[in-house]
């Protein structure tokens, strides 16, 4: 082991935005990168971009290295709160600068670069790196590693081994232990052959290639004994599509999903979160049967509070048809009933498995009527009483070599593109929230993200709720919170119990009961040594009484 020799592997933050939902996580393509390094004997050292921008001085760290590793780009453009990925800007300043080591870049960056949603990506230009990663970037790593060309395959055969090497990286992201473990089990479309939505990426990658139960199992096993509690099965396009038979639409097979989770539980049995991510809702619309089974056989494994994303897109047939999108208006809301109706059901308060709703905007085919049916297909949601976790809105960031590069109407409804997420926000997204997390919710082990008057915290989860603190905590405690208040895409919490005889005026007027005008009347009669003598002071019982603290 050439124990001697430095890498450092820089992370980027790729290919899942926080969307105000992800938690601090690492990806399964960084661990591999990581594996291929300790593989071949070197001292590894493991970065995050926002480390980075936070303190300059580590960029020592990258020029005394003998190798520097950039793993970087995004195929989805998000909202961050954990961490911003990296931009073309200083992936071309780290280009330049580092011209000692040798440098090697990979990731879905060389698919092409676009600051966000809304715009064309780009070839991103990274003329300063010794070494571009083309492929998959661990096998292209090791062959260059090798003396060969760097050029690499999605072969799970040669990557299982080292996505259980590169467990060890773990302890050296920022947040650890608070981080999500996204495990890879799948790459390709099953919708290669006939092309695939129109603006998707995963074509790319071929038809679908799954990775082995075991080898899954065995990579949380490594990854458990570095210290991993948090789990997402969330690196492919299907999850109900995980071991089925080869086709353009799949049937689930829900005793491999049920194997899956088995083999999750089993590598890692002290684990504290297991959700999911990607679901195709016209699986569980064309294969009712298998998809409740399949999903029967998530609840089992998984723990609360999770969600199965849904790529709708769109309401609006002309354009799911213009863009060979995979399920139909009326499709995804079968699927949105089928998950209520399996998923629904709360553990500790909080729901099982609830759907998300993806949208996107700038597809070939929309007009200004397609904002009207998508806002008119959430009213109808809504108004059956069904729950939706979340509901993402962006529009189309292009990649070339996707029929949505050339086939778009960006930039032709703005206008309606503004009012249509501002009516989601008022109109679905406070009334849902206020049905999913109602007030007296208890939220559990959330980390605290962000200190001040405002702190922010979220659970470590598919994209969990966020909470907003209105008192300072300190960042990386963990807390449990009870709900007492709804924004449009979070929700105001305290910690629990709930020290109402202690609590400032700021604070106490966010209590049930309360309210500002009352807050210091209220503060006036502390301290409070009995639950009657609250209630006479608010008025009645709340739905948060059984969390107050009045000792």
């Amino acid at each position: 082991m050439r124990s001697d020799i430095r890498a450092v592997l820089v992370d980027g933050y790729v290919d899942e935005p926080a969307c105000l939902g992800v938690p601090p996580y690492i990806a399964p393509e960084v661990r591999q990168l990581a594996g291929v390094l300790v593989d071949r004997g070197y001292r590894l050292r493991y970065l995050t971009i926002d480390q980075i921008r936070a303190d300059p001085g580590l960029l020592a760290n990258l020029v005394r290295a003998d190798l520097v590793v950039v793993h970087a780009g995004s195929t989805v453009p998000g909202k961050y709160l954990a961490g911003s990925p990296v931009t073309l800007g200083e992936l071309r300043q780290l280009g330049r600068q580092l011209r000692g080591p040798t440098t090697a870049i990979g990731g879905p960056i060389l698919f092409g670069y676009a600051a966000g949603g809304g715009e064309h990506a780009l070839p991103a230009g990274l003329d300063g790196y010794d070494l571009l990663l083309v492929g998959h970037p661990a096998t292209a790593l090791d062959a260059a590693l090798g003396g060969a060309e760097p050029r690499g395959r999605y072969d799970y055969a040669v990557t299982d081994r080292f996505a259980v090497a590169g467990a060890v990286v773990l302890s050296q992201h920022p947040s650890f232990p608070h981080v999500m473990v996204e495990l890879e089990t799948a790459r390709g479309c099953a919708r290669q052959a006939v092309g695939g939505c129109s603006f998707c990426t995963e074509p790319f990658y071929g038809p679908p290639r799954y990775r082995s139960v075991s080898a899954v199992g065995e990579e949380v096993a490594a990854l458990s004994s570095e210290g991993a509690y948090h789990f997402r099965l969330g690196r492919q396009p299907d999850l109900l599509a995980y071991g089925a038979s080869p086709g353009a639409d799949p049937v689930p097979d829900p005793d491999r999903i049920r194997a899956l989770f088995e083999a999750v539980r089993t590598g890692a049995p002290d684990l504290l979160t297991l959700h999911i991510d990607n679901v195709n809702p016209g699986t569980i619309a064309r294969h009712e049967e298998a998809a409740r089974a399949a999903l029967q056989a998530v609840v089992e494994g998984h723990t609360a509070g999770d969600v199965a994303a849904l790529g709708m897109e769109t309401a609006d047939p002309a354009v799911a048809r213009a863009n060979n999108l995979k399920a139909s208006a009326d499709e995804v809301f079968t699927a949105v009933r089928v998950l209520n109706e399996v998923g629904g059901a709360r553990r500790e308060g909080i729901p099982e498995l609830l759907p998300g709703l993806n949208f996107v905007l700038g597809l070939a085919g929309e007009t200004p009527a397609t904002f009207d049916l998508n806002l008119a297909f959430l009213e109808q949601v809504l108004a059956a009483g069904l729950l939706v976790r979340r509901i993402n809105i962006r529009q189309v960031m292009p990649f070339p070599g996707t029929r949505a590069h050339a086939e778009n109407t960006l930039g032709r409804h703005d206008r309606e593109f503004r009012a249509f997420k501002e009516a989601v926000r008022n109109r679905i997204d406070l009334p849902m929230l206020r049905r999913v997390f109602p007030i007296g919710t208890i939220v559990r082990r959330a980390v605290v993200e962000q200190s001040g008057p405002l702190s922010l915290a979220r659970p470590l989860g598919s994209y969990p709720i966020l909470l907003g603190l209105p008192l300072p905590l300190p960042v990386g405690s963990v807390i449990d919170a009870v709900v007492v208040d709804h924004g449009q895409r979070s929700v105001t919490a305290l910690p629990t119990p709930v020290q109402v005889n202690t609590l400032s005026l700021t604070t106490l007027r966010w209590l049930p009961g309360v309210g500002k005008k009352r807050a210091a009347s209220i503060a006036a009669r502390r301290p409070f040594r009995s639950l009657p003598a609250w209630q006479e002071a608010v008025g009645g019982p709340t739905p948060i009484d059984r969390f107050l603290d009045l000792d």
